[in-house]
């Protein structure tokens, strides 16, 4: 019997994998990605890089057949349903993060759900599960043939490599593609992969995210008609192998042979506190505790006794970011981050407005800011840490280091703490009826008949449920 390559391998395992699979670890993860990827999603239909999406997509709405999530009344074309739910999901910066690095959700629940709805036999919302976790598992594969990629990137935006062919091969797994299929969508997505670091920070960056929904959902739906890629796309480094300068691919396990395994169920995903990023995690917690340490001591906390404050981060550039201007800016910035936390003793969805950004007192706490990037601190989310020190004018110093904020994989939000951060997000959209409708199909979703079910509680925004209710009275 030959051997299979490489990419044949990866088309293989999509179309064999089945929800006899799923085991009850990667139910319970990937539920949770799920639910807080809509939370995210929801807060983020109130961004400014959302609406200019939306606003272009709407051009496009003539066979609108898609929901957008937060609104009860409007549909596009899948392809640009999944990029603005996408850039949704990645605008505030506020979604999953997994090790090696990327954010794996954004690029693939929004492809799926709005695929879904174009079906003519709607999926359950086992297939949802089983299709959500095979896009996973193929991003978590991809980014395991490199060492590189363990690393905070340096060249090119993980879930714009590698999401998108995880979108592809969701999309493939719900629209039932053969093997053959699947290893040609993949071929085709990779020639949508990769956008390079020097958009982070800006307005764009959540695009690498739609992007990556739409392009994967487009790949599946392109092999689904008969268009053809390089078979062995993975295989060669003039294929999927550019992104990496140390790319070294393998097989994916033989799914009848009981040899597959899925990465979810060793290693879990960081779900975050703050909408930053996830670097920002350590460094704000470092300061909240260098911050206690010093008003325990001296009393009332006044910002007049800081003299210096030292930050002991990782290197990486994009996240260095003294003087931040924008909020996208801010969402990568250790400095502003640190200070915001020193200065208000928290950082919350509302610390990214302007007028936080601009403040006098934040601006001169940022000049008092020094960054260090020690030699034993790598640039990896699995072994960095953050030290924040504060010397005051008497000569005092108070420091504190996080090495596992809460949140990371390796000491993860409880139940009831991302139940909170979903509420907080998605309320700010919808109507309370939606919001524990989502909390309730998500927490039973593998048990749902028809996942359709799930899209009507995204529509039910706060403004159609009073209208609903006002024609009912009526």
């Amino acid at each position: 019997m030959l051997r299979k390559g490489i990419t044949e391998s990866f088309g293989a395992a999509i179309h064999a994998l089945s929800t006899s699979q799923l085991t009850d670890g990667v139910i319970n993860r990937s539920k949770r990605m799920m639910l807080d990827t809509l939370g995210v999603g929801l807060l983020g239909t109130r961004a400014a890089v959302f609406n200019k999406a939306l606003k272009y997509s709407q051009l496009f709405t003539s066979e609108g057949r898609s929901s957008v999530w937060g609104k009860s009344d409007m549909t596009l074309p899948p392809h640009y349903a999944a990029f603005v739910n996408g850039v949704a999901v990645h605008s505030m910066d506020f979604d999953d993060t997994w090790h090696p690095a990327t954010h794996p959700s954004g690029a693939v629940l929004p492809a799926l759900l709005a695929l879904a709805e174009t079906l003519p036999n709607q999926p359950s919302g086992l297939d949802l599960l089983l299709a959500f976790n095979v896009g996973i598992e193929v991003q978590g594969r991809l980014m395991r043939f490199s060492r590189e990629a363990y690393n905070i990137p340096e060249r090119f935006h993980p879930p714009s490599v590698v999401g998108v062919m995880g979108s592809a091969a969701a999309s493939a797994k719900l629209l039932g593609l053969s093997p053959s299929q699947c290893t040609h969508a993949l071929a085709i997505a990779a020639s949508s992969a990769g956008a390079p670091l020097a958009n982070a920070a800006t307005q764009t960056k959540p695009l690498h995210i739609g992007n990556a929904a739409r392009r994967g959902l487009e790949a599946a739906q392109l092999a689904r008609v008969g268009l053809e890629g390089n078979p062995a796309i993975l295989d060669i480094d003039c294929g999927f192998g550019v992104y990496y300068k140390d790319y070294n691919p393998s097989v994916m396990a033989d799914v009848s042979s009981g040899g597959f395994k899925w990465i979810l169920e060793d290693q879990d995903v960081a779900i975050k506190r703050i909408p930053a990023h996830l670097g920002m995690h350590w460094v704000v917690d470092a300061a909240l505790a260098a911050r206690e340490k010093l008003q325990s001591t001296v009393g009332n906390f006044d910002l007049s006794q800081i003299r210096h404050i030292t930050l002991r981060v990782p290197p990486s550039k994009y996240i260095n970011c003294p003087h931040p201007a924008t909020e996208h800016q801010a969402r990568h910035s250790f400095q502003f981050n640190a200070c915001s936390a020193l200065l208000d003793n928290k950082v919350t969805v509302a610390s990214y407005t302007e007028a936080q950004i601009n403040r006098r007192a934040l601006k001169e706490l940022l000049s008092k800011v020094k960054v260090e990037t020690p030699e034993d601190n790598p640039p990896n989310f699995a072994k960095m840490y953050c030290d924040v020190e504060i010397e005051t004018n008497q000569g005092q110093t108070f420091a504190a280091r996080c090495d596992t904020f809460y949140g990371h994989w390796r000491k993860p939000l409880s139940h009831m703490d991302l139940v909170e951060k979903f509420s907080n997000n998605a309320s700010s959209v919808l109507c309370t009826e939606g919001v524990d409708g989502v909390i309730d199909v998500i927490g039973n979703i593998e048990r749902v008949r028809e996942c359709s079910i799930l899209g009507s509680y995204l529509r039910m925004t706060s403004s159609s449920h009073q209208q609903l209710y006002s024609t009912r009275v009526l």
